[in-house]
């Protein structure tokens, strides 16, 4: 049968006070009062059945049941605190995992990476794409950047960092853009729109929010990825509908035009991380991506 230990704050107070070979400065390191400290130390030598400190004129001194003590206590504190450090290290050196739908990599994350490893170089960020349905809890993910509506699971961390908007996007190069650049938002109610087979619900959305008769929607090409439908609407092959930040850089660019604008939808664009992760780095990063996006 295991022995139960004494309790461990009486122990460290009684380590602190050997080590130091004075309750007074134990007490200062500990940040508590001189009695806190004496009281500690009885209820250790209560519970031993052994006196652990003898009067020394006006000080005090180990007995030799207290040298034992203050050896096996030395070295167990110490072992602990060589290990904890050692696991803070380890955590700083190990690099942080972002998990990313691979559009929103490609579209927006890449494009920015370099700037974010000169800023946050602590990161080490190493990424891992995805395009199937994201799973922000498995392992050795140490956090996930995607879009999602509220409400947020209890065991999960989520930072908020900007409303997601989406618009219907076609290039200068499509055949049809003369005939719709000036057109109402009605007008597309007629075109055989493209569109991703993962969310079949992003159309009819944008419909309702202008207040047209989503019914009436004619969907035409069909991809599997958001970021091969960006790359037919900027080959010409038709209107596509997007979330603003991942054509952000095509509309500085002209390579796409959103002559529509775009409309707020409840999903947000947040940074996932698992409750139980306690790294200072995902808030840094969560910032950083906040800031990003408001800029």
């Amino acid at each position: 049968m295991s022995q139960e230990l004494p309790p461990l704050n009486a122990l460290r107070a009684f380590e602190v006070a050997a080590r130091l070979q004075s309750v007074s400065q134990a007490a200062d390191e500990l940040s508590v009062t001189h009695g806190a400290v004496s009281r500690q130390i009885r209820v250790l030598e209560e519970q031993l059945g052994v006196a652990l400190f003898s009067k020394d004129g006006r000080g005090v001194k180990l007995t030799d049941a207290g040298i034992r003590l203050r050896d096996a206590a030395g070295e167990a504190f110490e072992r602990l605190r060589t290990t904890c450090a050692e696991l803070k290290q380890q955590q700083v050196d190990a690099p942080f995992v972002l998990g990313c739908p691979g559009s929103l990599l490609a579209r927006w994350f890449i494009p920015r990476l370099d700037r974010l490893n000169r800023e946050l170089p602590e990161l080490r960020l190493q990424l891992s794409a995805s395009e199937g349905e994201l799973d922000p809890r498995r392992p050795g993910v140490d956090a996930t950047l995607c879009f999602a509506e509220p409400p947020w699971p209890a065991d999960m961390q989520v930072f908020e960092l900007a409303a997601e908007r989406i618009g219907p996007v076609l290039s200068p190069r499509s055949p049809r853009f003369a005939d719709l650049a000036q057109a109402p938002a009605g007008a597309l109610l007629g075109e055989p729109l493209l569109h991703t087979v993962s969310r079949p619900q992003a159309w009819p959305q944008w419909a309702r929010a202008q207040q047209l008769d989503a019914t009436r929607l004619q969907l035409g090409q069909g991809f599997e990825h958001l970021y091969y439908l960006l790359e037919a609407a900027a080959a010409g092959l038709g209107v596509a509908i997007a979330p603003q930040q991942l054509v952000a850089d095509d509309l500085a660019g002209g390579r796409l035009l959103a002559p529509w604008g775009f409309v707020e939808t409840p999903a947000r664009l947040a940074l996932w991380v698992p409750a139980r992760t306690r790294d200072s780095r995902a808030e840094r990063l969560a910032e950083w991506l906040r800031e990003e996006l408001a800029g």
